[in-house]
Order: C-alpha cells, then structure tokens, then sequence
C-alpha cells in the first residue's frame, strides 16, 4: 500500500511523460500542484481530468528558464498545498546543437530547465517542506555520449550529479531519485512508428509505455530505502 502525500508539484505537467505522471499520483490520491509554462489549453484538459478523480488540482504558470519565477514557485504552491511532500522535476527541452558557440544560447536555456530550476525547486522544497521525496526526470543518454543534441545532454548529465549530491546533502529527510526514460514517445513531430524501427536496435525489441514510467515512480515512492537511484527505464538501452 503506498503511502498517500498531501499534494505533489509536478513541473511540465501538462502533457506528455509529466501528464502521465500527474494524472497517476492523483490516482493514488495526491492533490496535484501542476505547473505549466506556454501549454495552457493542454494544461486545463489535464487539470479537469484530474479534478474528475476526486482531488484538488491547481495550475500554476512559470517560466523556468527564468530565476525569478522559479525562485518563487515552491512558495506559491505550498501556499495552497500547505503539505507539499513531493517535488517532479519533469519540465523539458529538447533541441538539436553542436559544440559551437553558436549554440551558447542553447546551452543556456537547456542548462536554465534541466539544471538552475530544479536546482531552484529543490533548495525551496527543502527549505519550505522540510521532508518529502524529489524524483528528477532524467533521459536514458544521461549514460552515452552522444553529441547531435549536446546541450540537451550535456544539461541533463548535470542534474543526475544533481540527484546524486542533492540525496546526500538532504537526506534523511528529503529522499532524492532519478528516472531515465528511454524509447517512451516519439520527439515533437515525429510518428510512433519512428520509435519502432529504433526499438528493433535495444535488448527488448521494443517501445516503452508511458505505465512504464508512473509504475517506476511508484517504485520509487514506495520503497522508503532508496535515494540517490536513477532508474533506467528503457528496455536496457544505456547498456548498448
């Protein structure tokens, strides 16, 4: 039987991998504090589906490339989930860039979503919170070194050292995990097909589901014996 927080902040939680996981911690009874930056319409279909579970949900708008905004986001959530336990870092970009410094403004906003904001959110929770769980949404490359989105990798690296470090430095309060999904769902503009013909390449042979994801988040939330993890969950592809 897992254990039922008070409310989780779900960063990117409008669509895609951070909808999914919303939706299931509501499931599991979480009131759900989903943040959402240029998705609105999608962010209010996923408020009134969580809402039809039986919890409280409420939006909140922020840009994460910015300091300001993401200074203040913990606190206007825990203003309305006073028991705020549990922290998603789920928002994400994903870009194409070279090691060129043509690419530094990429390499600013990728490290600003993927590193200086969960940064940002972990030092609020664990200064408003006091205890709780963090699970950082990795990306199963974090273990290659692939260069056709060098930023984007070089930015999510970053915050697995961050899992790893921020376990330690928070713990035995604050519980700190990572997951690492793999072949899950298709970049914008590209068929679910396009993730089959790359499957037939990994150790399953085949695509992951978005369950795949919420069944190690509760993993993950369960098990009171585990932090600093990342969680590969991708059909054994960061053996390859």
């Amino acid at each position: 039987m897992l254990r039922k927080a008070s409310a989780a902040l779900i960063t990117g939680g409008a669509k895609r991998i951070g909808q999914a996981i919303a939706l299931d911690l509501a499931s599991l009874g979480y009131d759900i504090a989903l943040h959402y930056h240029t998705s609105p319409k999608e962010a209010q279909v996923t408020v009134n589906t969580i809402r039809k579970i039986g919890v409280t949900c409420e939006l909140f708008r922020c840009d994460l490339s910015k300091e300001d905004p993401s200074l203040k986001l913990i606190g206007q959530v825990k203003k309305k989930f006073p028991n705020l336990d549990v922290l998603v870092n789920s928002a994400s970009v994903f870009e194409k860039s070279k090691l060129t410094i043509k690419d530094l403004q990429r390499l600013d906003y990728h490290f600003a979503i993927h590193l200086k904001a969960p940064f940002i959110l972990t030092c609020e929770f664990a200064r408003l919170c006091n205890q709780g769980q963090i699970i950082n949404i990795l990306d199963t490359n974090v273990a290659k070194n692939k260069t056709s989105h060098i930023t984007y990798l070089l930015s999510k690296k970053s915050l697995e050292d961050l899992t790893k470090l921020s376990a330690i430095e928070l713990a035995p309060k604050i519980r700190v995990n990572a997951i690492a999904p793999g072949l899950i769902l298709p970049p914008k503009g590209q068929p679910t097909t396009y993730l089959n013909r790359l499957a037939t390449q990994i150790p399953l042979k085949q695509k992951g589901e978005v369950l795949n994801i919420t069944q190690t988040l509760r993993f993950l939330i369960e098990n009171e014996f585990i932090t600093g993890q990342v969680i590969y969950t991708d059909g054994g592809e960061n053996l390859i």
